[in-house]
């Protein structure tokens, strides 16, 4: 059964929205998870959402985004009201955003497949709030920019502006700074003499 369906259904049966919980919890709890960091708070928060759903889910309309774009939004204001109300930024852990994948095997590429990683988190990390959600929205969620913007109140065009200028934000922050001559020569001693170990 369709979610717009179920909807109708559940202005008049409560029983039904049953159904949209279970299609929905386990995203909604993802997605205030990476933005709280905290399973017992997510777990809340997450309550929270589904009880305001379906006390105003007989105020709900569809103005052409889907029924999960209703409950991100809701989940989006509760959150940053959690945020406000506990007076600290949001800490995200973003280690599931994307999916990593390693060509080469062994040691080297592991190591190196690590430390990129980090250092993309890491850059995540330093991005403001609405940067770092809109990617969590994008990567983690799946969602289109018009469902995120719908979330995140703001137009398509608006969304997808704020994604390019992320993009172009961690890809300057992550390209890597040009070498010193110190470690070029640092780096050239050791390829001589490990060229004459070979030798």
């Amino acid at each position: 059964m369709d979610d717009a369906t179920l909807v109708e259904r559940a202005k008049v049966d409560k029983e039904a929205f049953g159904h949209l919980y279970e299609r929905y919890v386990d995203k909604i709890y993802r997605y205030i998870y990476y933005r709280t960091g905290n399973e017992a708070d997510a777990e809340d928060l997450t309550a929270r959402v589904f009880f305001r759903a379906l006390v105003h889910i007989d105020d709900y309309e569809e103005r052409g985004h889907p029924f999960s774009a209703w409950l991100y939004r809701i989940a989006h204001n509760l959150v940053a009201n959690w945020h406000r109300d506990h007076s600290r930024h949001p800490v995200l852990t973003l280690e599931d955003m994307a999916s990593w994948q390693v060509k080469e095997k062994g040691p080297e590429a592991m190591a190196t497949l690590l430390d990129d990683k980090e250092a993309l988190l890491d850059a995540i990390r330093r991005l403001p709030a609405d940067r770092r959600e809109l990617l969590i929205l994008k990567f983690v969620e799946q969602l289109t920019n018009a469902e995120i913007g719908a979330i995140m109140g703001r137009s398509e065009g608006a969304i997808k502006s704020l994604y390019h200028r992320t993009l172009v934000s961690l890809r300057r922050e992550l390209k890597p700074a040009p070498p010193s001559k110190r470690s070029l020569r640092s780096w050239w001693r050791r390829a001589a003499s490990s060229g004459q170990e070979d030798d």
